[in-house]
């Protein structure tokens, strides 16, 4: 039977991605990505799980008469900041899973939310 599919060897390559997937979306949880906007007036930080973790405004923004451009510079970096997180996880899970792949197979694995 050579060349036959063994789907014990398949199911256990499966079980094995399964859980370093599972391993991987955990550790996320702890990597955090910084961006800033404005210069620096708010940098908002995002972890891997795309949460925003925390957002740090410039004291001297409150100062300012413009509130609507503050507004838009905390929305623009919390939009960032989750782009990034995305990215990162998305990089991580791949990496994750394509060790368990065999070499040049390209599988899309936005249907698991990759």
């Amino acid at each position: 039977m050579d060349g036959a599919l063994n789907l014990g060897e398949v199911f256990g390559k499966v079980m094995e991605l399964q859980q370093r997937l599972a391993e991987t979306q955990q550790a996320l949880g702890n990597r955090t990505v910084t961006v800033e906007t404005g210069g620096g007036i708010v940098r908002v930080t995002a972890n891997g799980l795309q949460r925003i973790v925390r957002i740090e405004v410039d004291p001297e923004a409150f100062r300012s008469e413009d509130q609507d451009m503050l507004e838009d510079l905390i929305v623009a970096g919390v939009n960032k900041a989750l782009e990034e997180a995305a990215r990162m996880a998305r990089e991580e899970m791949q990496k994750a899973a394509g060790a368990l792949l065999p070499p040049g197979l390209d599988i899309d694995l936005s249907a698991l939310g990759l």
